[in-house]
This record gives C-alpha cells, sequence and structure tokens, in this order.
C-alpha cells in the first residue's frame, strides 16, 4: 500500500462513525448483544459523577375518563459508588398521603431494598422483590420502575437506529433531527413484571426518549416517554417531563420535575430505615 492510500485509510478508521459501522469497517463483527450493552453502558456512564441532588416532582395520576389527582413530592438522590444509587421519595400533598416516605437502596449485583414508610400506621413497610412489579402509591410506576436500571440487571440486543422524533410523541418537535438507536433489554431477575424493554436512546446524549414495557406474557404492557431535557453542570442531562401510559388499562401518570439542586450536604445519614420516620 503507498503512502496515499496508507493515509486514506488511517482517515478513515479516524472518522467518528457510529459503533454499528465502525465493526465492519475494522473487520470484527460486533454482535447485536454486546452493541446493546454498548448503549446501555454508555448512558450510564454519561449519568456518574452528579454526587447528589434534590428535587421537586408533581405525580399527576389520570385514570381512563381524564380525571386527575396531584401529589406533591420531594426527592433526594445520592450517587454511590461502586454500587446503586440511594433515592427518597417524601410525599408532602395532598393531606391523605403526607408523610408517606419510600426509600430505595440500590444494588447493581442483588436485589435493591426498598422501604415504605406510612404514617397512619406509624411503620416501615419492607417492600419485597416478589411484590415490586406492584403499583407504587396508585401510578401507572412500578416499584421496580422507581429504581435506577443498572446495567448489570439486564441483557442487551441492539435492533436498529431510527429518527428520536420518530418514538417521540408529543415530544417529537424536542427531538427533531437526532438519531436514536433501539435497544431492547431483557431482566435477569425472574421475578421481574417484565419480559422485556425496547429503549429509544439518541445517539447525541445517550438520553432516553421512549420505553416499551411487554409483561410476562410478552404484550406490551406499558409506555414511557421523556420530554423537556435541561442539561444540569454542562454535563447532566435530565427530562423535565416524564409520562407512563398504560395500554390495558388507559391509565396514565405524569412525573413533573423541578427545582433540581446539585451536590448539596445529602449523606449517607439522610438515607436510613429509621430516618424515613424523622424525615418531614
Amino acid at each position: 500500500m503507498d503512502a496515499r492510500h496508507s493515509r486514506f485509510a488511517r482517515w478513515l478508521l479516524g472518522l467518528a462513525l457510529p459503533l454499528g459501522l465502525m465493526a465492519p469497517l475494522l473487520g470484527h463483527s460486533a454482535s447485536a448483544e454486546d452493541l446493546g450493552l454498548e448503549l446501555a453502558t454508555e448512558a450510564r456512564d454519561s449519568k456518574r459523577g452528579f454526587g447528589n441532588f434534590t428535587a421537586s416532582q408533581e405525580m399527576v395520576l389520570r385514570n381512563k375518563q381524564g380525571r386527575e389527582s396531584r401529589r406533591q413530592i420531594r426527592v433526594q438522590v445520592l450517587e454511590v459508588a461502586d454500587d446503586g444509587d440511594k433515592s427518597m421519595f417524601l410525599f408532602d400533598e395532598p393531606r391523605d398521603v403526607k408523610g408517606t416516605a419510600f426509600l430505595i437502596h440500590g444494588h447493581k449485583a442483588s436485589d435493591d431494598d426498598q422501604w415504605l414508610y406510612l404514617p397512619a400506621l406509624r411503620r416501615v413497610k419492607r417492600i419485597s422483590s416478589a411484590n415490586r412489579s406492584g403499583s407504587f402509591m396508585g401510578s401507572e410506576f412500578a416499584y421496580e420502575d422507581m429504581s435506577a436500571q443498572e446495567v448489570e440487571k439486564y441483557t442487551y440486543r441492539y435492533l436498529r437506529d431510527e429518527p428520536c422524533a420518530q418514538a417521540a410523541g408529543a415530544n417529537a418537535p424536542l427531538a427533531e433531527g437526532l438519531a436514536c438507536a433501539v435497544y431492547e433489554r431483557f431482566p435477569t431477575d425472574a421475578k421481574s413484571g417484565y419480559s422485556r424493554q425496547e429503549v429509544w436512546q439518541d445517539r447525541d446524549a445517550a438520553r432516553l426518549w421512549k420505553v416499551a414495557y411487554y409483561d410476562r406474557k410478552g404484550d406490551h404492557l406499558k409506555t414511557l416517554t421523556f420530554g423537556s431535557y435541561q442539561q444540569y453542570l454542562d454535563q447532566f442531562w435530565h427530562a423535565h417531563e416524564m409520562e407512563m401510559v398504560n395500554h390495558l388499562t388507559g391509565k396514565g401518570t405524569v412525573l413533573s420535575w423541578s427545582d433540581y439542586q446539585f451536590r448539596t450536604d445529602l449523606d449517607d445519614g439522610d438515607f436510613t430505615q429509621t430516618g424515613l420516620r424523622r424525615i418531614r
């Protein structure tokens, strides 16, 4: 190979090609499973290093007829090195759920620990792994949806690339011009309420735009869409709108996020079982 062709070959190898095209160019055929894992790992790594944050959340429950009820929630999240994050959800309104608190200790290689404090009973209830497919506080989110989706708890398979706007629904204008990789993830936990999930993740910043959930029978159960993304600390993207629609019941739940504060004075002591009873 002469010098001119050698320089051209090096230029080709230096191009920022999508992962699915780079492997054939190098003479290696990456599997769909490897590509799916790469995408999930990229999304995970894009969120690392935030430390902790607090935020406000409005949960809107919508029944099949369109009637709505609203709940106001405070959220705290603590990043944990080499394990899953710790999260706390504290309900402030309405009065019938005021003081209810939900604590998660996430884990990468084992079942998450989850506890729910019920002020009317003045006791902390542990959520067993067998019950995590149940509804979280009457919403269309299951208990397992409330935990971070750790990479190690799934296997993966890349499916295709397509325009993000094709999947974004009402958020299509926000996704205009973005390319999404679509891949499947399969829970390794036999007690999961899902057989598989399809994920739409943009190639630009590894943001999720849609997740389709399939129940244990393989039926399309729910769809979660994301919108109103904002960037924090010049690095971390967070969706301010998340909507989960249940296709079997016609019900929906919208989570609206606001008032993000990063790198506050939170520590491990703010995420304990005993602290659930004291938090206000």
